[in-house]
């Protein structure tokens, strides 16, 4: 079937908003398609305003760990929005929530609810700048930390690479403050420590970089960045936005060990609903208003249907404990893709981890940074998207984009997904025999 209703709703969407969508990657210029506008999410599964019907490993870019419509989780929000949309006032949800994070997640002592990631990692930022008395930050080229101006930089030329925007709109003396190294490469990083460290106020990273695609990481270059920031005073920032409850329930730095000062959260801990969070060590934590001199407010923060979307989420993720299963499904889900990309005469490479996976259609083996990508895996991946979507299959819109399983991907709904993968495997290798 034709996306007819769509491409007329878009057609609609570009005279009201820019690009037609509320966040870039929706637009689909990045697959060369035309965005397909969703009505409905159940299980595993999307619909469409034409009817179709797809297999979704988008959820939403990572927060439904349980799959579109988890009839528990609808429930607790039906039961929320019935006593009120928002107090501005604490709630009792919030506090079920804090005291999960708390509780499970080994870095946060105590947790301050945002609306957004970029929010949690604005504002952790600004604890830490508070917290060390300096300016400086550090970021790693591949890690997407939200679209606030100290951290939507990219890699710069020289030793000490400091930062030059990637947005209009972001001040030289903004820029300044913000420093971008490679991933991946110790020798780079412990030449700016021992340049710059006694200036730096935090580093920031994602344990597991899943923004510019899945780009795995050694344990020992994590564990070197935390004893360089030890080392000279600095806080260390772990951006647990995506892994946070989705490598397991203390997230990246249980699984790897870490003992960051600050973490970030979001995604599976808001249910599906807007959310964020931060938190940390309390050394670090009570610096924040209205007990410390740190400002950071939000009209909607802690917000009672988030709140109790997320807490359900979280109880399920207790009660169930589904991540080892989850691994183990996504671990052989991604062998097989490689398989039937292999069958129809392509190379592919398919890192996973925990329940994310991600699909690069290059050959070799899987890259740990930005550098590693071929520009041609971005073309290729354009064409495979637009088949796969005619074979019942919905990834996110980019090569760079992760993908996710839920604990409601069971066997069958896999080896449908690998049957129409094949199928659209198969027609992107005729494209490309032409």
């Amino acid at each position: 079937m034709d996306s007819v209703r769509s491409a007329d709703l878009h057609s609609k969407a570009l005279r009201l908003m820019p690009g037609g969508v509320s966040s870039p990657v929706r637009a689909f210029l990045a697959v060369n398609g035309t965005p397909r506008y969703i009505t409905q999410g159940k299980g595993p599964r999307l619909k469409d305003v034409d009817g179709m019907e797809y297999i979704d490993f988008c959820g939403s870019f990572g927060p439904l760990i349980l799959g579109h419509a988890h009839p528990v989780v609808v429930d607790a929000v039906k039961m929320a929005a019935a006593k009120g949309m928002s107090f501005g006032a604490p709630g009792e949800d919030e506090l079920a929530l804090a005291e999960h994070i708390v509780h499970l997640h080994p870095a946060v002592e105590r947790v301050r609810f945002v609306n957004s990631g970029t929010e949690a990692v604005m504002s952790a930022l600004r604890v830490a700048r508070a917290w060390t008395g300096r300016d400086l930050i550090l970021k790693f080229d591949g890690c997407y930390h939200g679209h606030s101006d100290a951290l939507l930089v990219k890699a710069g030329s020289g030793l000490a690479t400091f930062g030059i925007s990637s947005s209009r709109g972001i001040t030289a003396g903004t820029v300044k403050d913000s420093a971008v190294l490679p991933l991946d490469d110790e020798e780079r990083m412990r030449s700016f420590f021992e340049e710059r460290g006694e200036n730096l106020a935090a580093a920031v990273i994602e344990a597991v970089p899943a923004n510019n695609g899945l780009l795995l990481q050694r344990i020992r270059f994590l564990k070197t960045l935390e004893r360089l920031c030890r080392k000279h005073g600095a806080a260390f920032i772990v951006d647990e936005v995506i892994t946070g409850f989705r490598l397991g329930l203390g997230g990246a730095s249980e699984r790897f060990g870490l003992k960051p000062d600050i973490v970030t959260l979001g995604k599976i801990i808001g249910g599906g609903l807007p959310v964020g969070a931060y938190g940390g060590r309390n050394e670090c934590m009570s610096l924040v208003s209205p007990e410390g001199p740190v400002y950071q407010a939000g009209t909607l923060s802690g917000n009672p249907i988030a709140m109790a979307a997320g807490r359900a989420t979280l109880e399920i993720l207790l009660k169930t404990k589904p991540y080892l299963r989850l691994e183990k499904a996504t671990t052989q889900f991604a062998r097989r893709i490689k398989e039937a990309a292999e069958a129809a005469g392509l190379s592919a490479v398919v890192p996973s981890i925990a329940s994310m996976f991600w699909l690069l259609l290059q050959d070799g083996s899987a890259p740990r940074s930005a550098n590693g990508i071929e520009k041609e895996a971005a073309s290729s991946f354009a064409r495979l998207h637009d088949a796969a979507l005619q074979h019942g299959v919905y990834f996110p819109p980019s090569a760079f984009e992760v993908e996710f399983l839920s604990t409601v991907h069971d066997q069958d709904v896999l080896d449908e997904a690998i049957e129409g993968l094949s199928g659209a495997f198969r027609e992107v290798a005729n494209h490309n025999g032409r």
